[in-house]
């Protein structure tokens, strides 16, 4: 497709194209994926998501590719390397947020709770399909979503980064009206 129309926030940056071409509002149902980009949405807070963007794979390298039975693990010596490395936003309440989100993913597993059905529950494994012409940041639900991930613990999972969260992963197609990925994201 030669020259496709893009929803706004996608134009210009070619890493901010690939990623809304190829990932952004896909219907993601990995639960090990789904808890990443929680984590990283969380990383963002106060943040442009192009900073957390280009961190992605020093992100990934400085916690062991987001595998939560290993960051779950993480002490004083892994938060003292992870607050040393240039590569990644080193916010210590962001990065002590992250290992104990592991340490939730892991408790929920092995009480026989998948990420996946958790996340999707809420929309009944539907994706929502918004208007394509508000521009929102937070719902109903991404305040429901927000309150039992901090009822359950987890840290930075306000409204605000829950609903982006949910773009991002593709519980609500958000995608411009005239965006040419509108139609070809499905649930």
């Amino acid at each position: 497709m030669r020259n496709p129309i893009r929803c706004a926030w996608a134009e210009g940056d070619t890493l901010m194209r690939a990623y809304h071409d190829e990932e952004w509002g896909v219907p993601q149902h990995d639960s090990r994926m789904l808890w990443e980009m929680l984590m990283l949405e969380g990383f963002q807070a106060g943040l442009a998501w192009i900073i957390i963007l280009r961190k992605r794979d020093a992100f990934r390298k400085a916690f062991a590719k987001f595998d939560p039975e290993k960051v779950a693990r993480f002490g004083k010596r892994d938060i003292a390397r992870l607050m040393a490395d240039a590569g990644i936003v080193r916010a210590r309440v962001k990065i002590e947020a992250t290992i104990r989100g592991a340490q939730l993913y892991c408790e929920m597993a092995d009480a026989g709770e998948s990420f996946d059905d958790f996340c999707w529950s809420f929309t009944s494994g539907k994706v929502i399909k918004s208007d394509g012409k508000s521009r929102i940041i937070t719902t109903p639900l991404s305040d429901r979503i927000s309150k039992e991930m901090k009822g359950r613990g987890f840290k930075f999972v306000g409204p605000t980064i829950v609903y982006a969260w949910m773009q991002a992963v593709g519980i609500v197609n958000d995608h411009s009206a005239n965006c040419f990925r509108r139609t070809q994201v499905r649930g």
